[in-house]
């Protein structure tokens, strides 16, 4: 069985903060240097020296610093959840899923998501009825369909009268989402992108151009 025997060494400085830098001394050859949690692993044999690891640290100085800034980027992303444009963090732990300000409370992260869902569902189905109930054209009551799409935005299925909005869209204001509802209601009148569609859009949404590039972005 092979002993691995582990040490701490000095702290690692990057921007005025520091980060705890961890020494694992095994039977090996080579050293290998990784970033996780925050920390600074470092493997090697149990012959390395401390100057040969303060020399190996300051040799790989900018291979740390990006992993770092990595490390701490995917955490706060992994913290954060967008919704309708907001920026909110998520909070474990409570009996009841709300949101409240910049927080959203949940008991855990299956019990969270099936709030959130609904949550958007709702907001969803409320402007599709906005919308729809601002047409005065003649079109079809619209059936609400939801799910993640990787190339467009929103469906419309003229034969089921199904309109299908990206789950992605919720991640945006509620600007972007009401353009592609007018879109896609839209082409209930006009199944093409022709002028006359774009015109129609522009009657219920003048600012289609401004949002419409926003989202290619």
């Amino acid at each position: 069985m092979e002993v691995v025997a582990v040490a701490s060494a000095d702290v690692y400085v990057l921007d005025e903060k520091e980060y705890p830098i961890e020494i694992i001394r095994k039977n090996n050859k080579n050293t290998y240097i990784r970033v996780k949690d925050r920390k600074i692993i470092i493997t090697t044999n149990y012959f390395t020296g401390k100057s040969d690891l303060n020399k190996l640290i300051n040799n790989n100085k900018d291979f740390i610093d990006k992993m770092l800034y990595k490390n701490i980027n995917k955490e706060k992303e992994d913290s954060e959840f967008k919704l309708f444009g907001k920026k909110y963090d998520i909070i474990y732990g409570f009996f009841e899923s709300e949101i409240e300000e910049d927080k959203i409370y949940g008991k855990d992260e299956k019990t969270l998501n099936k709030y959130l869902l609904e949550y958007i569902h709702n907001i969803y189905q409320e402007r599709l009825d906005y919308w729809y109930n601002k047409f005065e054209e003649s079109i079809p009551i619209p059936n609400l369909k939801i799910r993640k799409m990787s190339s467009r935005w929103g469906v419309c299925n003229l034969k089921n009268k199904n309109v299908t909005l990206n789950l992605e869209l919720s991640k945006y204001n509620i600007d972007a989402l009401d353009y592609v509802i007018v879109h896609e209601l839209s082409h209930f009148i006009y199944p093409n992108h022709s002028k006359t569609f774009w015109l129609l859009v522009a009657k219920y949404y003048p600012r289609y151009k401004e949002v419409r590039k926003a989202l290619k972005n």
